[in-house]
């Protein structure tokens, strides 16, 4: 009779302490783990009665949970078989301290009520963590392991921190989303086996300035992981010049990880490729290999450290071939391939005659390649010495009905093209757009022999890609060409800068020479 009455009367005086809408204590517990909520009063001993109640998230009433009075006698409408007093002498030392093993639908608000000849009540907000450890033990090598740290109600907490096993703790990468906080660790290996460590950081003035859960990993030596989901993009097929950067473009999923493969050009298809790159964003670290030196992540629009990946490349002539792009998102693999053939334009020559080549790689995607001279009804002969190469020749000395712009363009089976311009110049002018200048100068001293110098002011070569190759050929490759041929009162010049002004200071021993 008393205990019922004890109830009733706890319920109904002490409906709801509305007027304070903060908290007077901030607690973090994880679900199905004992869980202590602190009240003590040590100056309210003897004659008292201590009443638990609690207000769940969102909701508008308080309820009883648990209630004594100082013979002991507790009862609670809405207590759990596991919710009980930590102290079962409580009128003697002043703990009243509630305990029990909680759910996440037991977050929320619980309120303290002793009363002696006033009533102080204390209120703690308890929320509730939940941790999810994907894939579930035994956790197979090769694996994305992924912990995900969730706490209901969620405005109580600052931040939440994974940190990795060992001393120091260091902070892994996270994420949030909708399912919490997310790290994740990529092809895990048994060294990845130990204690994670999750903390939550409050918000305000809370008591306890970190709560700090541990989460033990073990993973499987004995199995490893296999990627059964392949999804594949369309081949895109594509061509560029050689040195101008071109995007290797990778799925357009947020991924973990990436890898990018190489087939060399013009190769079998049942040989093995080749990994030139990994990247893995969640640990931060980077595979290259001596062949990837002229790889680099793209930039914006891209973002590697989000998950958005493609590659900047930056080929010569044996850089073409077929890129394999696997983005891996957990246990899903997405690839990209691009089947890319590269083209150089190269000049060579001799006393009489010039030559204009065009080279390209990856022929199995090239339709055709041909040299065009800027008067189209002026025909040209085309040769090929060697698969993936198309010349045409040219008569010296340059008149003007042959000096002028030469086009050389591929093009490819799916109908792209792409193209590159290679001035030729009289060789009376003495300044061409193609940087090819005449001096007239007298012969140099035995001593001296031919000096060719290379001072480029710019390539001379056009591209339909809107962008400059920045590569330039010296119409004379040969120096022994020049040293045969008969002697001259004009030295040819490239002019393409070498670095510290040596063209410059040979230029000036020179002139001395011939003072």
């Amino acid at each position: 009779m008393e205990s019922g009455f004890l109830t009733f009367f706890f319920v109904s005086s002490f409906t709801v302490p509305t007027s304070n809408a903060g908290w007077d204590d901030f607690v973090v517990a994880r679900e199905g783990m004992t869980t202590i909520l602190s009240c003590t009063d040590e100056r309210r001993k003897g004659a008292v009665t201590i009443n638990w109640m609690m207000k769940a998230i969102g909701a508008d009433e308080w309820k009883l949970v648990l209630s004594a009075n100082e013979r002991k006698e507790i009862s609670g409408s809405a207590s759990k078989m596991s919710m009980q007093f930590t102290d079962v002498n409580f009128k003697d030392t002043g703990v009243f301290s509630l305990s029990f093993l909680p759910k996440v639908k037991d977050s929320g608000f619980y309120s303290c009520l002793i009363k002696k000849e006033d009533v102080k009540e204390r209120i703690i907000l308890l929320a509730i963590l939940t941790v999810t450890v994907v894939p579930a033990a035994p956790i197979p090598q090769l694996s994305t392991l992924e912990l995900i740290a969730s706490v209901n109600p969620d405005y109580a907490v600052d931040k939440i921190i994974w940190a990795a096993p060992g001393a120091g703790r260091v902070s892994m990468k996270s994420k949030k989303s909708k399912t919490g906080t997310v790290a994740k660790l990529p092809q895990v290996q048994s060294s990845d086996s130990g204690s994670y460590a999750c903390m939550i950081h409050p918000l305000g003035n809370s008591s306890t300035n970190v709560f700090t859960f541990s989460v033990n990993i073990t993973v499987d030596a004995n199995s490893v992981a296999s990627f059964p989901n392949k999804t594949y993009g369309s081949l895109i097929s594509t061509a560029t010049q050689a040195q101008a950067s071109i995007t290797i473009t990778c799925p357009e999923v947020p991924g973990d990880y990436v890898r990018l493969y190489w087939l060399s050009p013009d190769a079998r298809r049942q040989r093995n490729m080749t990994r030139l790159y990994h990247y893995d964003r969640w640990r931060g670290s980077t595979l290259v290999t001596e062949q990837s030196k002229r790889l680099q992540l793209a930039g914006p629009p891209y973002n590697a450290e989000t998950g958005s990946f493609s590659f900047l490349l930056t080929p010569e002539l044996k850089h073409g071939g077929l890129y394999e792009c696997a983005v891996f998102l957990n246990d899903h693999v997405y690839s990209q391939r691009t089947l890319l053939s590269v083209m150089k334009v190269k000049t060579s020559h001799s006393s009489s005659k010039l030559e204009l080549g065009c080279l390209y790689s990856e022929r199995s995607q090239v339709q055709s390649a041909k040299w065009k001279y800027q008067d189209e009804s002026h025909q040209l002969h085309m040769s090929s010495n060697s698969p993936g190469s198309i010349t045409t020749v040219l008569t010296r000395p340059i008149t003007s009905d042959t000096a002028g712009n030469y086009t050389c363009t591929l093009q490819l089976k799916n109908g792209k093209t792409i193209w590159a311009t290679q001035a030729v110049t009289l060789p009376t002018e003495a300044l061409t757009s193609s940087g090819v200048v005449v001096m007239n100068l007298p012969p140099p001293p035995p001593s001296l022999h031919a000096i060719i110098v290379s001072v480029s002011l710019h390539s001379g070569i056009e591209q339909s890609l809107s962008f400059r190759s920045g590569e330039a050929e010296n119409i004379y490759e040969n120096p022994e060409d020049i040293r045969q041929a008969p002697p001259a009162g004009s030295v040819y010049m490239d002019l393409k800068p070498r670095g510290e002004d040596d063209v410059y200071k040979e230029l000036e021993q020179f002139e001395q020479c011939q003072s």
